[in-house]
């Protein structure tokens, strides 16, 4: 038997993760990635951002995935940014989303709730 640390659903409510398309766009997209952090912050929540640890020498795409994909799995809710249809990633993580139950969100360009 492990000392492994499980998590029940009470611990994930007030966590979030933002998700959108980083691949192609300038500075991976990282400053709307910041703004919305810093909303949803705003509003009490605890935020997993991927963007927050930046550019790592050496990592490839799917290290990053792995990485987030990890972040993703302890949250509740997920907020998507505009454009994270085009992206694989956000793909991806929409559809873990949805098979675990989460409740999804979208932000319009302003950071606003929207539903699409």
């Amino acid at each position: 038997m492990t000392n492994e640390t499980f998590e029940l659903s009470s611990d994930r409510d007030n966590r979030v993760y933002v998700a959108g398309p980083m691949t192609g766009i300038e500075d991976y997209n990282f400053p709307e990635f910041i703004k919305a952090s810093e909303m949803l912050r705003s509003q009490g929540y605890e935020v997993m951002n991927p963007a927050d640890h930046g550019v790592v020498e050496g990592a490839e795409w799917s290290d990053y995935l792995r990485h987030d994909i990890a972040k993703l799995s302890r949250c509740s809710k997920v907020f998507f940014l505009p454009g994270w249809s085009s992206s694989k990633g956000a793909n991806l993580e929409m559809y873990i989303a949805t098979s675990l139950g989460m409740e999804i969100y979208y932000l319009d360009d302003n950071h606003n709730v929207v539903t699409e």
